[in-house]
């Protein structure tokens, strides 16, 4: 029940990917990070502090540190790049495709300040494109983490995990409410169980379904919410026993509806059990300057506009 969500506190994403990568490297050797001048922004000062040698500043230099990468784990090394997922993503894909992806090369390629709550920076910086970009690449595992906790849990998870993994956070002070629950790579989390429409979303996005879902039931609509933390390989059987029992569908992203979590929904939908779909993200466009909260409200990402693609959902499904 939503009811029983319990919000701990509130903390920014990325430092949950600062505390998860110094946890998994106390525990392995082979954990190393490589940064390109963002170092700071990406809250690796323990991790430098506790592990100096196992830390390579490659400079404003983001194709070389995905070359570096895709060499260390020849080595043995199980590498974890750090940028902007703007710079993770679209300024190095060819150095991913050909380097990393082609040839399987284990290197785990770690993304901040992704999407409009980037925020002030405005769109040079934001992407809005990027989990489109990587879930394409054969053979690479998409994960959106939605708080702290999952971020850090899935930082400390991807280490044993084999092969390149995208894993996409954010620069925001959010809600933490995933402290006591499991994380386990492509196995989606239901938040509430409900008969009336199913709300699939990642990231950020994930609170924001949940404020959907409480307002909902005061409506007397009953919502399910999933937690969609793993966008490729996505969790199939989970979508189908839900759009089996609700018939319709809502997905929320902080990301463009076009390539991202929405697409991949719609397309286990139709190739099992096709039905009404609404999506809750960007509308083919690039963002802009403003406060987190500004943006998300403005480009059509905040609780009420869940709400209301429920609400067009169901009355479609009618």
């Amino acid at each position: 029940m939503l009811q029983d969500i319990q919000v701990t506190g509130q903390k920014d994403t990325r430092s949950g990917f600062g505390d998860g990568i110094v946890e998994v490297a106390r525990k392995n050797s082979n954990v190393v990070a490589l940064t390109a001048d963002l170092a700071g922004s990406l809250k690796l000062q323990q991790f430098i502090k506790e592990f100096p040698e196992r830390f390579f500043q490659c400079g404003i230099a983001e194709a070389n540190m995905m070359g570096v990468g895709a060499g260390l784990t020849i080595g043995g090394k199980i590498p974890y790049t750090t940028t902007f997922a703007n710079f993770s993503t679209g300024r190095v894909y060819d150095q991913i495709r050909q380097s990393i992806a082609y040839s399987g090369k284990n290197v785990k390629i770690c993304a901040s300040h992704a999407g409009l709550t980037l925020g002030e920076d405005g769109a040079t910086h934001q992407i809005l494109e990027d989990i489109g970009m990587m879930k394409m690449l054969p053979g690479m595992t998409v994960i959106v983490p939605c708080d702290y906790a999952q971020t850090k849990a899935a930082t400390i998870a991807i280490a044993d995990y084999v092969g390149p993994v995208y894993l996409r956070f954010g620069r925001p002070v959010w809600p933490i409410f995933t402290t006591n629950m499991s994380f386990e790579i492509g196995k989606a989390q239901v938040f509430s169980e409900g008969n009336d429409v199913s709300i699939f979303a990642c990231g950020h996005l994930v609170w924001k379904a949940i404020e959907a879902g409480k307002i909902l039931q005061e409506k007397g609509i009953s919502a399910e919410i999933i937690n969609i933390h793993t966008v490729k390989p996505i969790d199939e059987d989970a979508i189908i026993k839900s759009i089996t029992k609700t018939k319709c569908v809502v997905t929320a992203e902080e990301h463009n509806i076009i390539g991202g979590l929405g697409d991949g929904i719609a397309h286990v939908a139709s190739k099992s059990l096709p039905v009404p779909i609404e999506y809750v993200g960007t509308k083919d466009t690039f963002g802009e300057s403003g406060t987190p909260d500004q943006l998300l409200k403005k480009y059509g990402l905040d609780s009420s506009d869940i709400v209301a693609a429920a609400e067009k959902v169901i009355t479609r499904k009618k």
